[in-house]
């Protein structure tokens, strides 16, 4: 079966079944709220955000700057785009000065998990433009810029790690080459990474990395496009469209890509409001899953926002998504559930259940922002 075939058979169903049983986003208050609780949740239990990550169930600790912590420090500069307490600003002061704003494994690295604290570095440099704030990620990129090497990103989740790392520095010091290579590396790993590249055109979604592509099939016999790996290339992708101009030579295939995606979601979305970890089969693992959830939500609520998504198509599925999740994932106290932890595929870190704990807390919740954040601003 190839979902994009018959997307516009599929989703005009979902479309005349959303309208009958239409539902309503919540007013801007009540979202506001909703992710101001479970970040409150987290700042609570994290008072010190330098404090080193220990995981139990691997015996093993981590700095706080790892991509994990990360995603979480972009969700809260998207919170504080919307609601701009000083205590979120300093939050996030207070982890990249106690980081000394390096990154693990210094400057050296070439690795986009350990490059994703340069988003939030930068950000808070165009709040604050002490130099010190960015000369660390802006030298590892420098460096990676020096040689010819473009295979960095063969797993879809560092498009979104780094990525947007080059994007922001490309617009910062006007520079094109900083624009050229990060599509070079995207194409590297869309066109040729693995046997034919990780992303099916046919059906608008990414392999997470090369063990997923052909013949590897899931137990329905599918192909395997795992929910958070495609929702991390989604917020790549309107991270970078947000940020870089409009004459970008790259911008159309950026948003041809984020469109074929967009498209490809509509008509595998749960009756819930959930997308499966394993979003072609609903028996490997099926059931909520809030990580990816989030970063499609946050996908579409910022191409109606943008005006690039139809409004009528999208919102319907915005709002089932987003009510669910705020209903169905945030506890009383704000801690949030049915978020699968780390990991590349539909099996790991199972079960996912409402009262779970993930083994790393942060990025689940930085996923959940960024979707509030967006949801928030939609008119």
């Amino acid at each position: 079966m190839k979902f994009i075939k018959s997307f516009l058979l599929i989703s005009t169903c979902c479309l005349v079944n959303q309208t009958s049983t239409a539902q309503k986003l919540p007013a801007k208050k009540q979202v506001l709220q909703t992710i101001t609780l479970a970040n409150k949740y987290f700042m609570d239990k994290w008072p010190d955000p330098a404090k080193p990550i220990f995981v139990p169930s691997r015996n093993r600790t981590w700095p706080s700057h790892i991509w994990t912590r990360a995603v979480y420090y972009e969700g809260l500069m998207a919170l504080y785009s919307v609601d701009k307490r000083k205590t979120y600003y300093d939050y996030a002061v207070d982890w990249g000065t106690k980081h000394q704003w390096n990154l693990r494994d210094g400057t050296k690295t070439r690795n986009g998990d350990n490059q994703a604290c340069g988003q939030t570095y930068i950000d808070l440099y165009l709040i604050d433009k002490k130099p010190e704030r960015i000369d660390s990620i802006k030298a590892s990129i420098d460096k990676m810029m020096a040689n010819d090497k473009i295979d960095d990103w063969h797993w879809v989740d560092a498009i979104q790690m780094a990525m947007p790392v080059f994007a922001k520095l490309g617009v910062m010091y006007k520079d094109t080459n900083y624009f050229n290579r990060m599509y070079q590396m995207y194409a590297f790993t869309k066109y040729k990474h693995g046997d034919n590249g990780l992303f099916n055109t046919a059906e608008g979604l990414w392999w997470r990395d090369k063990d997923f592509d052909p013949p590897y099939k899931e137990p329905n016999g599918e192909d395997c496009y795992w929910s958070r790996g495609n929702g991390w290339v989604v917020a790549a992708l309107v991270r970078i469209l947000n940020t870089i101009p409009k004459n970008e030579t790259h911008r159309a295939e950026y948003l041809a890509d984020y469109k074929a995606m967009m498209a490809a979601l509509i008509p595998i979305q749960r009756k819930d409001g959930y997308w499966n970890a394993s979003l072609h089969d609903s028996t490997n693992f099926g059931g909520k899953e809030l990580t990816g959830t989030s970063l499609f939500v946050y996908g579409m609520a910022w191409g109606i926002n943008n005006k690039i998504l139809d409004k009528k198509t999208y919102l319907p599925i915005v709002t089932k998504a987003w009510n669910a999740m705020a209903k169905e994932s945030v506890h009383a106290n704000g801690f949030l559930g049915w978020v699968q932890g780390t990991g590349k595929e539909p099996k790991e870190s199972q079960p996912v259940t409402y009262d779970r704990e993930p083994d790393f807390e942060d990025f689940g919740l930085g996923c959940f922002l960024l979707a509030g954040s967006e949801v928030y601003k939609i008119k």
